[in-house]
């Protein structure tokens, strides 16, 4: 790791707010409802399906994660009646996770019923390992309720590949990403080619147990890898979608559409979009050199 690199690492959090807002219209589509409206009417119509995400996480407050709620019941509303795609994705510690999982699953059965109701589909994201058990136990108990709900596993996770043989018998929906939260080492792979092969690995195990796979990467050879698989096991295009975040990459999005393969945007948009770009800023660190230069006075 080079002094910059180090510098952009630790540095982040001394960013002025305005700066980082500068760079966080790239990834978040506004603070309102409206904003992301527009946003999804836009990729809707450049071809790609779309997820939305109401910002917010590790709520405290039983208000707050019930006005979380309330604004998701909102959200499938509004993109019901502007013939919108009816995809979302919610974080169960918005949802009062830490509060109980009881409470939260009343939070999330609320959503899903509507989302029934609607025809919608209910993505439950998954956060750090403290979090994996009750989010698969949430997405098992929604399943009952509604076949249009969909898990996330990250690829860094030593357990990933048991979790999938433990889904499969569901047909499950699962997203599939490398994983951004810092973990200890007994519980997630430590390497980059590690966690890469472990990626192609969960892919390949999810297609050919019959589940429903989203590709959620934006690494070139992954993006490869994904193809390659659904190519040699004869998967339809029914079957999986590739997905990238707001912001990332536009061109590789357009060049996984023409090469013929479904791809949908994460679209998140809300009043806490700034942990959501500090986190987005650390992961990426070119984008995060920019900020860092620009705070400097640097070329």
């Amino acid at each position: 790791m080079t002094v910059f690199d180090s510098l952009v690492r630790y540095g982040m959090p001394l960013v002025p707010k305005f700066i980082v807002g500068r760079v966080a219209r790239r990834y978040v589509a506004g603070t309102s409802r409206d904003d992301a409206i527009r946003m999804l009417r836009s990729l809707n119509q450049q071809g790609a399906m779309t997820t939305v995400d109401v910002l917010g996480e590790e709520v405290s407050k039983t208000e707050l994660a019930e006005d979380a709620t309330r604004q998701y019941l909102e959200l499938l509303e509004a993109l019901d009646r502007e013939g919108l795609d009816r995809n979302i994705s919610v974080k169960p510690t918005m949802l009062g996770l830490k509060i109980g999982q009881d409470f939260c699953a009343e939070q999330v059965m609320t959503i899903v019923r509507r989302a029934k109701e609607l025809g919608a589909f209910v993505r439950i994201d998954m956060e750090d390992h403290t979090c994996t058990d009750a989010t698969l136990d949430l997405y098992r108990l929604a399943r009952q309720e509604w076949e249009q709900v969909g898990v996330v596993l990250q690829a860094y996770m030593r357990r990933t590949v048991a979790d999938i043989g433990g889904l499969l018998e569901l047909e499950p929906n699962i997203r599939i990403c490398k994983g951004i939260y810092r973990e200890p080492r007994d519980v997630a792979w430590p390497d980059f080619d590690v966690i890469r092969a472990n990626f192609v690995y969960a892919v390949e195990k999810l297609l050919e147990g019959g589940a429903y796979c989203a590709i959620a990467t934006h690494d070139t050879y992954l993006v490869w890898a994904g193809m390659q698989l659904v190519d040699r096991l004869g998967i339809e295009p029914e079957r999986y979608e590739f997905q990238m975040l707001l912001g990332v990459d536009p061109q590789l999005r357009r060049i996984i559409m023409d090469s013929g393969h479904r791809l949908r945007v994460y679209v998140p948009f809300g009043r806490d979009w700034y942990p959501y770009s500090m986190r987005r800023l650390r992961e990426n660190p070119t984008v995060a050199r920019h900020v860092m230069r620009a705070m400097l006075g640097l070329r």
